[in-house]
């Protein structure tokens, strides 16, 4: 670098010009250099992503770490939107901004908000006036230019009084009025789409009640939380009937995936004995039918079961009535359910989920850099190469493809492993994952002989993902019974969701009509069959 200091005019105003060039290099800098922070953060963020897209669920720290990711991301892009004061003129910022877009539409980057057209849209008017500023002449239309912000109308409390006028008869003096409506919850204050914003707001947006009491506060109303326990316990009550029939369909299909996760419960008995924090752990399991991805014409749905331990003896009461193929990961507690009935043949058929034999493979490569777990990964992602291609096809197309294209690729797998099994040490990782395949073979050639087999058990994880997001705020579920209340709501709302619903409408509309549909047509209400009110008197019409 050179030592000479350069001459600076003597000019005072040519001195400030060159300050004020200084100073808008100087923010330029800083924007790119804020710009180029944003890009790497969301470059590291899209990497563990992509890790995890990759090679199935991973560990727990790369799950804390992908968390924590997204914390600093958001918080790094908050704190540069605020101290940006020309977000529109940076060009470097605009381009980390593409770059951290991840939906593109026809080759552009989405930046606007996707608004459905199903939202309300008011129209206000800007009328310059009937006259010229200038000339006083009369304005005539000549067009319009129209933009559009994105509005929010605030949640709002409001009292529904229900005035029902009496009337006589000026002849017979006959007392005539209109009967009560029925309420969902008799004697109960709380309306049908209260009642369902209460469920969907503890269930699926995983907000404690104790919260809601908060916001309730905030909307001018005090609504204890022994009340909104009382409301969310007899609304579920009410949908009982509905959840029980959900439960029998989806329990009586022929093809099942099923998973597990822990959840913590209250236990008094633990804290009486001196057992630390008087908390157990319980587990919720999960059973899916989605016949989507083979184009299957019965619906999809999901029930949630709870269960205080993790005893074989709850799912065998679970799959009591199920006959067909289950999908799941190796828990010990489905191996009786796969053996020989009296006839010879299982009550279930195992069908065992590549990616969870990935996910081992995974661990593997990922503690100790094997080319072997690498080529493993290799050898199961060229599989997964075939299934992304007939997705969404069916049984028959899925079948054909896999015997042409996967069969082959999976007896070159297993050979390939038992070769590999007896060239490496026998009590490593690798080696247990490569016995796990090998012992399961038949199981993971299954979806090679059913076009409706998946590859793996994805739809049981996906359905346990909230889950784990509602035991980031609530913790642990009050008791066993609160365990079993949770699964219950869950079954209803998820089900809901895989059938396209919304599930804050849905149940509103179930609590509104439910006390006064006949019973013998209940099913009418179930997820797959349900049509709104509106649209169904619009239809008898």
């Amino acid at each position: 670098m050179s030592s000479d200091t350069p001459i600076l005019p003597e000019d005072p105003a040519v001195l400030k010009a060159m300050i004020v060039a200084l100073r808008a290099e100087n923010a330029k800098m800083s924007a790119t250099i804020r710009a180029h922070d944003q890009l790497i953060q969301t470059l590291r963020l899209r990497i563990a992503k992509l890790k995890k897209q990759a090679f199935g669920k991973s560990s727990e720290k790369i799950e804390r770490e992908i968390e924590q990711l997204e914390l600093a991301l958001e918080d790094l892009l908050i704190a540069s939107a605020e101290s940006a004061t020309t977000p529109a003129d940076g060009d470097e910022a605009d381009a980390a901004l593409e770059v951290t877009t991840d939906d593109v539409d026809a080759g552009k980057p989405r930046r606007r908000p996707r608004v459905s057209e199903a939202t309300p849209r008011e129209r206000r008017e800007l009328d310059p006036g009937s006259c010229c500023p200038d000339c006083g002449g009369d304005l005539r239309l000549v067009g319009e230019d129209m933009s559009e912000m994105l509005d929010l109308v605030a949640a709002q409390l409001k009292v529904l009084q229900i005035a029902r006028l009496k009337k006589s008869c000026r002849r017979c003096e006959k007392m005539v009025q209109a009967p009560a409506p029925s309420r969902p919850i008799p004697g109960s204050m709380a309306s049908a789409a209260l009642l369902a914003w209460i469920l969907v707001s503890r269930f699926d947006d995983h907000l404690p009640l104790y919260r809601l009491n908060e916001i309730f506060a905030r909307m001018g109303a005090n609504i204890p939380d022994s009340t909104l326990v009382d409301w969310c316990g007899r609304a579920m009550q009410v949908l009982a009937p509905l959840i029980e029939r959900i439960e029998a369909d989806v329990m009586a299909s022929d093809l099942l995936h099923a998973d597990d996760t822990p959840i913590r419960v209250l236990d008094r008995s633990l804290k009486d004995r001196g057992l630390g924090k008087g908390v157990k752990q319980g587990r919720i399991w999960a059973y899916v039918r989605d016949p989507r991805p083979w184009a299957g014409t019965a619906p999809p749905g999901a029930v949630y079961r709870f269960a205080p331990d993790w005893k074989q003896e709850h799912v065998h009461g679970h799959l009591a009535q199920t006959r067909g193929i289950l999908q799941a990961d190796g828990y010990k507690g489905y191996a009786k359910l796969y053996e020989p009935g009296t006839d010879g043949t299982p009550r279930l058929q195992e069908a065992s989920c590549w990616a969870h034999l990935r996910r081992d493979f995974h661990d593997a490569w990922d503690k100790t850099k094997s080319a072997i777990a690498r080529e493993a990964l290799d050898r199961i992602g060229a599989l997964y190469d075939i299934e992304r291609e007939i997705n969404g096809q069916s049984a028959e197309i899925r079948l054909a493809a896999r015997q042409k294209h996967s069969a082959p690729k999976v007896e070159a797998f297993f050979a390939w492993s038992e070769t590999q099994l007896t060239r490496i040490p026998g009590k490593g990782d690798l080696a247990r994952a490569f016995r796990y395949g090998l012992a399961r073979r038949a199981s993971f050639s299954l979806f090679l002989t059913d076009g409706r087999v998946a590859i793996d058990n994805n739809p049981a994880e996906r359905a346990l993902r909230p889950i784990g997001i509602g035991r980031k705020n609530w913790l642990f579920a009050g008791a066993d019974t609160g365990g079993e209340t949770l699964a219950r709501a869950m079954t209803i709302i998820e089900t809901a969701k895989l059938n396209g619903l919304d599930p804050q409408l849905y149940l509103a509309d179930l609590l509104d009509r439910i006390h006064d549909h006949k019973i013998n047509r209940l099913d009418e209400l179930l997820p797959w069959n349900w049509t709104p009110v509106a649209t169904a008197q619009a239809k008898a019409a």
